[in-house]
């Protein structure tokens, strides 16, 4: 397992940028979740307001975990969450939104002033949980992406496939976004006659036509594809069924990343119907499926810390340089950008701006 310096990537161990931390079907307001993302242990939890909260996962009274338990009478008599707050399996002490101690159910002492859990805030959005990390503390210097066909007619809402731990630092999972030769020995691609990259700014995009044995049989497949950030991918599929694939990863550790996948299907009924939904459910497994292919190289290979670079592999040293932004301080972001703007073709001819692709 190699680390962010083994590539070196930059000043910061770990990205900046927004991240998936858990589907949100997790979540169901009674059990706080026990998480770990960016070498540091969390909690995540719904209050009764239905909102959903960050916290640190140990409670700074004697340091026990506020979610990995289940004999405490905390947890016995569903005094975990009271209202927006949880409660401390060990000594009861209770923490709001804020992440301020607002109870010591057996002290009359006033409250010390460091009885306080770190929070982060996070966004729910398209079934899942995501939350914006910056070494830096700093804001948001980019939107989360609005996932808008998600609550829009005709389109079957994805189910999360929790696709679990893998033992690889993130950069080898990005590379994909440039490496035109692996299609069609991994997917079985026997014809990419369009192969091309656009670099700008925080997104990078991969446009691809070809063959797809896994997804669509022998028929043409045309993809776009975008990192908006480090961690989250979508793809535009054209195809009978228009689909939209996310894959999320988010570093656990450094060189350990947590990974999910899911599939957006357009039907032609407003409201899909249970045949609609099942045939959804069945691309979903096959899109799931194809990733897989990717998942098994990247759980047996070796650290590539340098590739060796041929003609035809396509633009992955770009690639890394890109992907250097995310890991320097944001003010160092347009040095990056800069030495990458624009668009590279591997194979084919131009198309349009990705602007209008999509828009």
């Amino acid at each position: 397992m190699a680390t962010t310096a083994d590539y070196g990537l930059g000043d910061q161990v770990f990205p900046r940028g927004w991240f998936m931390i858990a589907a949100a079907a997790e979540l169901d307001g009674t059990k706080p979740l026990a998480v770990r993302f960016f070498g540091r242990d969390r909690v995540l939890y719904r209050g009764e307001s239905g909102q959903v909260y960050l916290v640190d996962a140990y409670c700074p009274h004697m340091g026990a975990h506020l979610a990995k338990n289940e004999t405490s009478f905390v947890i016995r008599d569903q005094e975990h969450v009271q209202g927006d707050s949880i409660r401390c399996p060990y000594h009861g002490w209770r923490f709001g939104p804020d992440g301020r101690c607002n109870q010591i159910p057996y002290s009359p002492q006033r409250i010390p002033a460091a009885a306080k859990l770190e929070n982060w805030p996070v966004i729910e959005r398209a079934g899942c949980i995501w939350m914006w990390h910056d070494p830096e503390g700093g804001e948001p210097e980019y939107e989360l992406p609005p996932f808008a066909e998600y609550e829009e007619p005709h389109w079957v809402k994805w189910e999360i496939d929790r696709l679990g731990e893998l033992a690889s630092h993130p950069v080898e999972i990005l590379d994909n976004m440039a490496d035109r030769a692996h299609f069609e020995p991994v997917h079985g691609n026997d014809a990419v006659d369009v192969f091309e990259n656009d670099f700008d700014g925080h997104r990078v995009v991969q446009r691809l036509r070809a063959g797809h044995r896994t997804l669509q049989g022998e028929a043409p497949l045309e993809t776009d594809t975008w990192y908006t950030g480090p961690g989250i991918l979508q793809s535009h599929m054209s195809g009978h069924f228009p689909a939209i694939i996310m894959i999320a990863h988010t570093p656990v550790d450094d060189g350990i990343v947590k990974v999910w996948h899911a599939l957006l299907v357009k039907v032609p009924n407003a409201e899909p119907n249970d045949e609609d939904v099942a045939m959804a459910r069945a691309y979903q497994a096959a899109a799931c499926a194809a990733f897989a292919q990717d998942f098994e190289i990247w759980s047996n290979k070796k650290p590539c810390v340098n590739p060796m670079a041929v003609q035809g592999d396509g633009p992955i040293g770009k690639l890394r340089i890109w992907y250097r932004q995310f890991y320097n301080p944001r003010a160092r972001a347009e040095e990056f950008q800069k030495r990458v703007n624009g668009t590279h073709v591997t194979r084919g001819t131009l198309s349009a701006p990705f602007e209008q692709k999509i828009a």
